[in-house]
């Protein structure tokens, strides 16, 4: 076990710093979000992060107050996919402001999975926002995952 502090204690000083270089105070909560976002496979709604975080003490309010914050400084992206659920990821470092990668949300069991950037392609062609050509848009995909086939 002390092998496990040993690592996780540069996490807490770079989590720390993150907070700071953004304009916020550094707080246990705020900590506590964005290790648990950093930690997460796929986005992760209030509700997750209520469950994930409850036992370390932190009430509903305090985390949503927490990933407003994290959220306004540009540390984290907030996205609905289509479920009116919204859904949290940390931004990780050398993301454009905005930039993001697909989603693929299970339209039986609502999984979300993150999906890399190259398997959705956008091409120009007449008529087509400027926006979608400069990658300016959330993509969201929608079906059945591989479990509810």
């Amino acid at each position: 076990m002390g092998a496990k502090r040993l690592s996780a204690q540069p996490k807490l000083t770079e989590f720390q710093d993150r907070i700071r270089a953004a304009g916020l105070r550094s707080t246990a909560p705020r900590v506590a979000v964005l290790r648990e976002l950093e930690s997460a496979s796929s986005p992760m709604s209030h509700a997750d992060l209520v469950d994930a975080l409850g036992d370390e003490g932190y009430d509903r309010v305090t985390i949503y107050r927490n990933l407003t914050d994290l959220t306004e400084v540009g540390l984290v992206m907030r996205a609905d996919l289509g479920d009116h659920v919204w859904r949290f990821e940390l931004k990780r470092s050398g993301e454009e402001h905005g930039s993001s990668h697909p989603h693929f949300t299970c339209t039986d069991c609502g999984t979300v999975a993150c999906l890399p950037e190259e398997s959705v392609r956008i091409a120009s062609s007449k008529g087509v926002p400027r926006a979608v050509t400069q990658r300016a848009v959330e993509v969201q995909l929608r079906g059945l995952c591989d479990r509810c086939v």
